[in-house]
């Protein structure tokens, strides 16, 4: 593994604890606020921003989003991507810990298999890994539009099913998925930097429907779900839309392995609390 694959793996899970914590805060934060709606999209911003813990939560993401940008244009999309899957499993156990409270049966395995794929994907780095060919546009084009379609699908069967937390987590996933994406795509510079527009809809779209799942149901259920989706897309994409090799024989089945790994574990911990049952 090079130097340079070492650090951008490094500013990758800094990223993601600094986004997980924020999550946390904001989902204490939007909870307390009174009801949040699309309908009146100036009305919410404000209620966000001018709450004090929120708005510090939202600076910690900023954060985390900065270090996320350096580790992308250091390396992979899919391997900044499968740190940042596992960071969430880190993140349950320390905040169970700092809150006093156990980890569920659901939430430890989430925990474990989240770092036991960490541990695999470094494993896995001994297979070198490369940056591929960047892509065809019209089909960056088509992957991104055809997400942004199963988010607005996923709100519909939301609504109709009565799951609209559920709907709204899995929404701000696909979303921040666009924003992910395009950022790997905006770094290789020239007309790509085009791709910026989807860096901020998406991450502005994911951010809104956070915050409205947020007042509905519990922070791991449904930053756990987005942070799947967050996660998954972005992998799967890096391979079948970006061309990013995955490694040959020993090491491109532990690479593969922990892929999954991250994914399941991601998954584990986005099952939906019980009731009565702690969120922070």
């Amino acid at each position: 593994m090079s130097v340079q694959t070492a650090l951008a793996l490094l500013l990758a899970l800094a990223s993601t604890t600094l986004t997980n914590v924020a999550y946390l805060r904001e989902h204490d934060a939007a909870a307390a606020l009174p009801t949040l709606s699309l309908r009146r999209p100036l009305h919410s911003a404000w209620a966000l921003l001018s709450d004090r813990s929120w708005f510090l939560g939202f600076a910690l993401e900023g954060g985390g989003f900065a270090l996320y940008v350096l580790a992308l244009a250091l390396a992979p999309l899919t391997l900044v991507q499968s740190i940042a899957a596992g960071g969430i499993g880190i993140l349950a156990f320390v905040s169970a810990r700092v809150s006093g409270r156990r980890l569920r049966g659901l939430e430890l395995a989430g925990v474990l298999v989240s770092m036991f794929g960490l541990l695999v994907l470094a494993a896995s780095l001994g297979g070198g890994s490369g940056e591929g060919r960047g892509g065809s546009t019209a089909l960056i084009l088509l992957w991104l539009v055809a997400t942004a379609v199963a988010a607005v699908v996923a709100l519909g069967l939301g609504r109709r099913f009565g799951a609209l937390a559920v709907a709204e987590g899995i929404a701000g996933g696909f979303f921040f998925s666009i924003g992910d994406i395009s950022v790997k795509v905006a770094t290789q510079g020239g007309v790509r930097a085009a791709f910026a527009v989807g860096v901020i809809a998406g991450y502005s779209l994911g951010t809104a429907f956070l915050q409205l799942g947020y007042q509905k149901a519990g922070a791991l259920t449904v930053a756990g779900l987005a942070t799947l989706l967050t996660n998954a897309l972005p992998i799967a994409a890096g391979s079948v839309v970006l061309g990013e090799p995955v490694p040959t024989g020993v090491f491109g089945g532990l690479r593969i392995l922990a892929f999954v790994a991250v994914t399941l574990g991601a998954i584990l911990l986005a099952r939906p609390e019980r009731a009565g049952s702690s969120v922070t």
